[in-house]
């Protein structure tokens, strides 16, 4: 623990990150860890689940492949758990039955924060057994696999922004970019998540402050892809957490306010044979596998927008020119304004995606960069000329999508998506999709009460 805590409800554990299925059991054998959370990552990214007793878990673990249940819909539901209609895997026609839980003991942990309690993330299953699909967990493992027969794996490194609030409002009204002499409220919420994020077993590279008022941003270190995801999900109910112990607000819209754009950029390279397969000199032309990449990337991309664009507000992001997050797939040498970005030297040569927003799914928005990436390379696709200047000015390459119901009309049925993902994963997350633009549609937005409540 760092002197600094005086706070007793930040006080970190002792038994703290990633432990080994060894040293969980003498901990719930001394009683140091008394409940477990088994946790399902659903559509929108969160971790949804059940607090089992910690004997019960081990118990369950050494006689039974899955540990729990699940109501099938925290994998066909919407961002506020309505149990809806239409989707294949369950609704009210198949009674909402339950799901298996099997549990991936390599990603047990404890957090700091909550004393005697560790985390587990779990797969879901069908009753006989058989993985669940559309389970965004499964869905980038098919992608990893896929990548993999051409001999290559994915390592990721995040970079996540987010905005906190007191309220409604950003704990600080004015852009404090890069900026070293904070506020209190908002100096004091950093270092308790600097300190609680590698106790849970998530490092982090860096910190720093955003362009937004009240904007943050953390990256991540590179490592397996779906370990990055993994903790990506337990720190952002990390950041929720220890937000709302001091009663503010953490968002992670993609779009919080007119004008501000957070995003979730994917730092990815790829490897083989133990080598970085991007590496590339100074002075010399990117290698072929980086460069069918990028083409894969921009040819994929546009049809697989509701994996990482998963809300009518996660288009309102893209919205404004010059704000950091692209509006055409365009790709460029170290130029924020483009979709794709070639950045890093020599051996840490690597492709940043700026199309995620804040609000995306990191399994999700992974696999369709994946996706896109896979089909580069087994069709040796070749990039168009990079984009030199001014980003938003690129007038020759495709518009990014302007909002979801032109994104789902190009992802529900189109042939490269339902090759890459499998026509059942498209029709469930194109029904998702249609679920959220209903919901838009109905509601009177204060935008329209604002120019016309008394104007019409």
């Amino acid at each position: 623990m760092n002197s600094h805590h005086t706070d007793p409800e930040h006080e970190l554990s002792r038994l703290a990150g990633l432990i080994s299925a060894e040293d969980f059991r003498a901990a719930v054998e001394r009683e140091d860890i008394t409940t477990v959370m088994v946790c399902l990552p659903d559509m929108m990214g969160r971790l949804k689940g059940k607090r089992l007793n910690a004997f019960t878990f081990l118990d369950r673990t050494a006689k039974e492949t899955t540990v729990s249940e699940a109501c099938a819909y925290i994998l066909a539901t919407n961002v506020s758990m309505d149990p809806l209609g239409g989707f294949d895997l369950t609704g009210w026609d198949k009674g909402f039955q339950d799901l298996g839980m099997v549990a991936d003991l390599s990603t047990l942990r404890v957090l700091p924060y909550m004393p005697g309690l560790a985390l587990v993330h779990c797969d879901a299953v069908q009753p006989d057994g058989t993985p669940v699909q559309i389970a965004p967990r499964r869905m980038l493992r098919t992608q990893l696999n896929r990548l993999e027969d051409l001999g290559f794996e994915a390592r990721v490194g995040l970079e996540s922004e987010f905005v906190l609030c007191d309220g409604f409002q950003p704990v600080v009204p004015h852009n404090l970019d890069y900026a070293l002499n904070l506020p209190p409220t908002l100096s004091d919420f950093l270092r308790y998540l600097e300190d609680a994020l590698p106790e849970a077993g998530v490092p982090i590279e860096a910190t720093k402050t955003e362009g937004a008022p009240g904007q943050v941003e953390i990256t991540f270190p590179y490592g397996p892809a779906l370990e990055a995801c993994d903790a990506y999900t337990v720190y952002k109910q990390t950041v929720q957490h220890l937000a709302r112990r001091q009663a503010l607000t953490a968002t992670f819209m993609s779009a919080p306010f007119t004008g501000v754009g957070s995003g979730l950029h994917l730092h990815l390279s790829l490897w083989k044979d133990g080598a970085p397969a991007f590496a590339t000199a100074p002075g010399e032309e990117l290698p072929e596998t980086m460069r069918h990449s990028i083409a894969g990337l921009l040819s994929g991309m546009p049809h697989l927008a509701p994996l990482y664009a998963p809300n009518p507000n996660s288009y309102k992001r893209y919205a404004t020119a010059h704000s950091f997050a692209p509006q055409y797939m365009n790709w460029g040498h170290d130029n924020r304004g483009c979709a794709v970005r070639v950045t890093g030297h020599g051996e840490g040569t690597h492709l940043e995606i700026r199309l995620p927003g804040a609000d995306a799914n990191p399994y999700l928005a992974l696999t369709a960069s994946l996706a896109g990436i896979v089909h580069g390379l087994a069709e040796k696709l070749t990039p168009p000329a990079p984009c030199v200047g001014d980003a938003y000015a690129d007038r020759q390459s495709p518009r990014v999508r302007r909002d979801l119901a032109e994104a789902v009309a190009y992802f529900d049925g189109s042939n490269f998506a339902t090759s890459a993902l499998g026509a059942a994963v498209v029709h469930h997350y194109a029904i998702a999709a249609e679920v959220e633009l209903a919901e838009h549609r109905r509601q009177v937005t204060d935008v329209e009460r604002e120019r016309g409540f008394d104007r019409a």
